[in-house]
């Protein structure tokens, strides 16, 4: 059974930094999706960055570009990068894993088999 835990969550002001981690238990193909997303109160969960595994590239929200970093240390961890954090940033932010090689990743949170518990990221004004 896979598991997916998250960390380095926390509370800063508005500014500051902090670095999400992810590690996946088992075995996982390197060509496996897997991406951050978040969900604040009220809203939708939406895909913040996720590596595309077929084509090398990134997808990042609009709202992160520039100021969020994900990085694929192995086939089992994913790091997250936030800079520059705003007061919109603030929700709980997950980690997911696609065991599906599809030949490319997507952002859609329908498209990812496991999810960590979620680390809580609040940007305070």
């Amino acid at each position: 059974q896979v598991q997916l835990v998250e960390s380095g969550g926390g509370s800063v002001q508005a500014g500051g930094s902090l670095r999400l981690s992810c590690v996946a238990s088992g075995y996982i193909d390197s060509r496996y999706c897997m991406g951050w997303f978040r969900q604040a109160p009220g809203k939708e969960r939406e895909g913040v960055a996720v590596p595309d595994t077929g084509d090398g590239r990134t997808y990042y929200a609009d709202s992160v570009k520039g100021r969020f970093t994900v990085s694929r240390y192995n086939a089992n961890t994913l790091y997250l990068q936030m800079n520059s954090l705003k007061p919109e940033d603030t929700g709980m932010y997950y980690c997911a894993l696609d065991l599906v090689y599809r030949g490319r990743c997507t952002k859609q949170p329908a498209d990812f088999d496991y999810w960590g518990q979620g680390t809580q990221v609040t940007v305070s004004s």
